[in-house]
């Protein structure tokens, strides 16, 4: 992978364990997100593996696993790689991304994507999506969480370190759109307003889907 990609994985690396320091607990400050979880753990087929998709430091991974959830963690940065496993070493993740979930088709009953998709190339959505529904079983969900807007926000700067990069905004019509093309179901679509004593100012969306 190339160009956007090097971007992105080299950024996230360089910024690992800060981003560790400042997110790895959020979830504590995220009633709806802990409920929607919360949902997908007891919703998934049981006994199935939910892979958590941009896992980051794994703190996501780790809510789902503390609720007895087996998970695996997926993320293109190997320093964030690297720092998951460090932060939760009774746990597996390993490298990959949105685009090449690196699975057989109908391996996991569940995946969760909070925030990774507004990550992808542009144009991209619809083929991560595909790849999404040829990874999940049947009855099994998708949970994704998203930024709503229809703009990019550059970063070249975080915490001191530079880095490259891009956030792009996404409209519950698009990511909806994107998730029938791939023949799933959407189940749910919900927008919050921010946190703002945790968060950046952008309305938050989330949409669940299940595979027929």
């Amino acid at each position: 992978m190339s160009g956007e990609y090097d971007d992105l994985k080299t950024s996230y690396d360089r910024i690992a364990a800060s981003y560790a320091e400042h997110f790895a607990g959020e979830l504590d400050h995220k009633p709806l997100d802990r409920a929607l979880l919360h949902l997908l753990a007891e919703e998934a087929p049981h006994g199935s593996i939910v892979a958590d998709v941009g896992c980051g430091p794994g703190h996501v991974a780790r809510f789902l696993h503390d609720r007895g959830v087996q998970t695996v963690g997926i993320d293109i940065s190997p320093g964030m790689v690297e720092t998951a496993r460090r932060l939760n070493p009774e746990m597996t993740f390993r490298e990959g991304s949105l685009l090449d979930l690196g699975v057989e088709d109908a391996t996991w009953g569940g995946i969760v994507a909070f925030y990774s998709i507004i990550h992808l190339p542009a144009g991209s959505l619809p083929d991560a999506m595909q790849e999404c529904a040829r990874a999940l079983r049947a009855n099994g969900l998708l949970l994704l969480a998203f930024h709503v807007g229809d703009e990019v926000l550059h970063r070249d700067e975080m915490w001191g370190v530079p880095v490259s990069l891009d956030f792009h905004l996404l409209t519950m019509e698009r990511v909806a759109g994107a998730c029938a093309g791939a023949g799933l179901t959407v189940e749910m679509t919900l927008e919050r307003r921010p946190y703002t004593a945790v968060e950046g100012p952008t309305t938050r969306g989330y949409l669940l889907a299940s595979k027929p």
